[in-house]
């Protein structure tokens, strides 16, 4: 009869084991689960606000700039219509306030050309639905194909907001030679297998021949993003930031830094929908 107690040991401790799913199912669902919502985000009307900042090496603010946009889907991806708008300038010593992103400035203004290629670059993106690179968070499959995920919390210990979350980190590949620069670790929900927070850093160094030769180096580069969920089972990206030091060929250099926040969420029109597709025919 003792064999019994051992039976109904094994029968809970089985399935709980199994129930458990590993790093590769974890992040499975998470890119069919991207997918699915870069399908759902097409469907929303959004507000943006988008702050950038170069500040010089002594501590002194060179530059900023606040944006805010209205952003409604389109049939390839979204349209952003600015809203509002706020710059800074450092001439002379003394900041000079400005209300139009392309006024010309007659001086020599490496900074407003980096800064607009940037904030650009980093927020929109014309092949999503957020304006958020794929490449800079390893999350979809294809860029999953590029890394190492490891599970570095089993059994949804950790918490997030207070719910359980897997925490996962990753890496490249051994000799990846498209695109795979990051390494960072993922804070994905451990009911519905969606990203909550995602960490990452350049997995590289720049090499010391360029920073002989060319007075060139970036550094600190690293960015953050975290998600919300919201009516109709849609997780969208909420709040979004990055920041780093460069210095290139000796004379310049900077500490940058680009945050963006999404918020009031409504769907979108039933009747622009329609006027979208009569466009496309």
């Amino acid at each position: 009869m003792r064999t019994l107690p051992i039976v109904f040991l094994l029968f809970g401790i089985l399935p709980a084991l199994a129930q458990e799913p590993t790093v590769d199912q974890i992040m499975a669902r998470v890119a069919e689960n991207q997918a699915r919502s870069q399908d759902m985000r097409r469907a929303y009307v959004y507000n943006q606000k988008v702050l950038a900042r170069f500040h010089r090496t002594n501590g002194k603010l060179a530059r900023e700039e606040r944006s805010e946009y209205l952003v409604t889907p389109t049939p390839a991806g979204v349209d952003k219509k600015l809203m509002h708008f706020e710059g800074k300038v450092q001439r002379k010593g003394q900041l000079v306030s400005y209300d139009d992103p392309n006024k010309e400035i007659k001086e020599l203004d490496i900074d407003g050309d980096l800064m607009r290629d940037m904030v650009n670059d980093m927020t929109s993106d014309k092949d999503t639905k957020d304006g958020i690179g794929h490449d800079l968070f390893p999350l979809t499959a294809a860029e999953q194909a590029r890394y190492i995920f490891t599970l570095e919390s089993k059994e949804s210990k950790d918490t997030y907001r207070g719910k359980p979350v897997y925490r996962v980190s990753f890496h490249p590949k051994p000799h990846q030679e498209d695109g795979a620069d990051w390494k960072g670790e993922a804070l994905i929900d451990a009911a519905e297998c969606q990203p909550v927070r995602v960490s990452t850093n350049l997995a590289w160094k720049m090499p010391m021949a360029v920073k002989v030769l060319l007075g060139t180096n970036v550094k600190g580069a690293g960015f953050t993003v975290t998600y919300e969920k919201f009516d109709d089972g849609l997780w969208f990206p909420v709040s979004y930031g990055g920041e780093f030091h460069i210095r290139a060929v000796f004379f310049y250099a900077r500490n940058m830094s680009v945050s963006m926040v999404n918020s009031g969420f409504t769907r979108a029109k039933v009747s622009s929908k329609i006027a979208y597709d009569m466009s496309g025919k």
